[in-house]
């Protein structure tokens, strides 16, 4: 994997000068992004040099045989925008040099421009983009060898960087309603046996489950499923919010599946419609019988 410069643009109109600060936050950005990629034993980060300024525009088949040639199977370009003086935008796609298709294609917002946001920022892209590009195609099997995945679906997780203080009763009301949503809709799906999850199954993880590096996976094989199942509600305002899931192997620990419906518009009960459809594109349709 070869990873350009992402690039800069503020077009939010505030009065101080903060291109320095900016440059630095962007490199500080891309460095922890080829951190993570170097640390990740799935890829192997390659060095590729592009022609200043690395745009996405500039992925051209020209920049694509060089990244080729220098041993990478995918690139990835970005940018990120400052709208205003607390939302940004990150668009981030990732292109196979072989085939020149586009792998991935996502379009990301975050809060604020201090040194945490763009870390938050940072962490969240890195993590979405190595998740989606290490889910498996997997062969169909044969109708009579599909017997259904004992799945353990947890319980949806907040993660909160609205203005808001505190969580409302009507969140946790919410998030349960998502959870119940999607133990259904997979359970009905015949692809998988939905496992009843106890509440000491995770009480002794002190750590939120989306957050604990795959921890999920060793809980689900305890309680005897074959697959885990984690949803994170990232809530940006009270009428803005992001919802991703992965799935993973409960043995092995590997990413089978992951998906996220970038920017959605709505209040907390629109929640479980979100997550309902991000479940059934991205996993039941996309993805071939496990």
């Amino acid at each position: 994997m070869a990873i350009d410069d992402f690039i800069y643009l503020d077009t939010s109109g505030e009065l101080t000068d903060q291109a320095a600060a900016h440059r630095s936050h962007l490199e500080q950005f891309m460095a922890a992004l080829r951190g993570d990629v170097a640390a990740d034993h799935t890829y192997r980060l390659v060095t590729s040099a592009c022609t200043s300024p690395c745009t996405q525009s500039a992925m051209t088949p020209d920049r694509l045989r060089t990244a080729k040639a220098d041993g990478a199977a995918i690139l990835i370009t970005g940018a990120i925008h400052k709208m205003s003086t607390l939302v940004q935008w990150a668009k981030v796609s990732a292109v196979d040099t072989g085939t020149s298709r586009v792998v991935f294609d996502k379009l990301y917002t975050f809060r604020g421009d201090n040194e945490q946001a763009w870390q938050r920022a940072e962490t969240f892209v890195s993590q979405d983009i190595r998740a989606a590009l290490a889910a498996p195609s997997l062969p169909t099997l044969p109708a009579a060898a599909q017997a259904p995945v004992n799945l353990a679906v947890f319980d949806f997780e907040l993660e909160d960087e609205s203005a808001a203080t505190s969580q409302v009763p009507s969140d946790a009301k919410e998030l349960a309603n998502t959870t119940e949503a999607i133990r259904q809709l997979l359970g009905r799906s015949g692809r998988y046996r939905v496992v009843t999850i106890g509440g000491d199954a995770v009480a002794t993880n002190a750590a939120a489950l989306h957050d604990c590096a795959g921890c999920d996976a060793g809980i689900a094989q305890k309680l005897g499923a074959d697959q885990s199942f984690i949803g994170v509600v990232r809530r940006i305002s009270r009428t803005e919010y992001t919802i991703r899931f992965q799935l993973r192997d409960a043995r092995a620990g590997t990413v089978l599946a992951a998906g996220d419906t970038g920017l959605r518009m709505g209040a907390n009960y629109s929640w479980s419609r979100g997550a309902v459809r991000l479940v059934q594109d991205r996993l039941l349709d996309a993805q071939p019988r496990q």
